[in-house]
């Protein structure tokens, strides 16, 4: 199944302050990423090509990066995806400029089932809220959107599901 899905959100700000969040990704500092509601972006090393990291059971690898510009990701898991996700700053007819979250891909076995039922609608949710992130960033109070029930029902068996690993894991040492 061919898929692509795009979330973008006017910013009052410069090119330059929106292409500081995207450097900001993965870092200590990261500015654009909700790291306080959703599992952290995660790197082997600083931002560039070539870095392997993901989020939760998301990876990916750094394909292309423009610093201040653009940073695109190649899927590496789960089974299934194949294609890429981008954040990028695209011009805007109204002053500031619009930072745009593009993913495209193709989903193959079991993913052509778990993309539409689990992995969109936490996505959808998660991208909206690193723009609410990027709006904070540069000093303006976003408007969330809330969690639809199926997002909160899924966050909350995702976390059961880590306690539970969490708790084998340190069971096993023992």
């Amino acid at each position: 199944m061919r898929v692509r899905n795009v979330h973008e959100r006017e910013l009052c700000a410069t090119p330059q302050q929106v292409g500081t969040l995207i450097d900001s990704l993965a870092s200590l500092d990261d500015l654009l990423w909700p790291k306080k509601l959703w599992p952290r972006m995660k790197f082997d090393r600083p931002m560039g090509v070539g870095a392997v990291g993901g989020h939760g059971p998301i990876g990916y690898v750094v394909k292309s990066y423009s610093p201040g510009r653009a940073v695109e990701f190649r899927f590496t898991k789960p089974k299934g995806f194949r294609g890429y996700h981008r954040y990028e700053i695209v011009s805007s007819s109204t002053p500031g400029c619009r930072l745009r979250h593009t993913l495209e891909m193709t989903t193959h076995g079991v993913a052509v089932l778990s993309w539409p039922l689990l992995f969109r609608p936490m996505h959808d949710a998660l991208i909206e809220d690193s723009l609410d992130a990027a709006e904070t960033s540069v000093g303006h109070v976003p408007t969330p959107q809330p969690w639809s029930v199926w997002v909160r029902l899924l966050r909350r068996l995702a976390s059961r599901r880590r306690e539970r690993t969490a708790n084998g894991s340190s069971q096993a040492g023992r």
